[in-house]
């Protein structure tokens, strides 16, 4: 995944970074306190941070190995926006999308929103479900997988094909290359695929949590991981366990954002 705020040079190779339309490439923690985010997920990923754009609040890049995999903002003026990560797709046209999420129930709430590297919108799906959408630099590419970075990008909704036919039509996935772009189903899942990558699933809702997608970031040991973010003030809120992905388990931050790690099998 990349950063919608420009490029970023890592050992004399440039890496740009780019939005993949049609798929999720970025995702972007609200906080209330970036101190207290950056003492919680440096440590626990491995993150370094550098300043980004602060047209809407105080906005941090976390960096691995030289690239950005993600962002965290306080979200300024009148915006009321819970603690939470949100995943950002990619979209040849803000307008077109934003027209999309509304002729088929969902709500677009800011935007789209000029900012340096390109249009940002954020909506909720037809259930609920609150996303970003970025209008960018166009890639085929999701840079994802290594320790640290998403791995993986998951929607739980009451109704995941509804939900499928949603996203499907917002974003033309009928329409897209499927060389490089392919939707399947396994595992009880609607599963996106890009460049033969499987980086996001649709599937079905969780008793006591409302529809929402969820970041999970690797980790090279997920017991681990849980220790370590005790440690660090966060919390367990699910034991980890086995999946055909990985071992994955969920917790939450310091001020109560929701996330899971996942690990290598075996």
């Amino acid at each position: 995944m990349g950063d919608p705020m420009g490029e970023k040079t890592v050992d004399e190779k440039t890496v740009r970074v780019r939005c993949v339309p049609g798929a999720p490439c970025w995702v972007s923690l609200t906080a209330r306190d970036l101190d207290l985010a950056q003492a919680f997920y440096g440590p626990l990923l491995g993150w370094t941070f550098e300043p980004g754009p602060d047209r809407w609040g105080p906005y941090l890049r976390a960096v691995v190995d030289g690239v950005e995999v993600a962002g965290l903002g306080i979200i300024g003026g009148d915006w009321e926006v819970p603690v939470a990560w949100t995943t950002i797709f990619g979209t040849e046209s803000a307008d077109q999308s934003a027209d999309g999420v509304r002729e088929r129930g969902g709500t677009v709430g800011v935007g789209p929103l000029a900012f340096d590297a390109g249009r940002i919108i954020l909506a909720s799906d037809s259930a609920g479900a609150a996303f970003g959408i970025w209008e960018g630099e166009p890639a085929e590419e999701v840079w994802m997988g290594a320790p640290g970075t998403p791995s993986w990008i998951e929607l739980r909704t009451p109704d995941p094909f509804a939900a499928a036919l949603f996203y499907g039509e917002v974003f033309r996935w009928d329409g897209r290359d499927p060389a490089h772009f392919e939707v399947r189903y396994e595992h009880e899942r609607v599963v996106l695929r890009v460049e033969g990558r499987s980086i996001a699933a649709l599937r079905g809702a969780e008793a006591g949590l409302g529809p929402h997608w969820e970041v999970f970031f690797s980790v090279a040991d997920t017991g681990a991981a849980l220790r370590q973010a005790v440690e660090l003030g966060g919390k367990v809120v699910g034991e980890a366990v086995d999946t055909p992905y990985g071992r994955v388990a969920r917790l939450s931050d310091p001020e109560g954002g929701l996330f899971s790690v996942i690990s290598p099998l075996g």
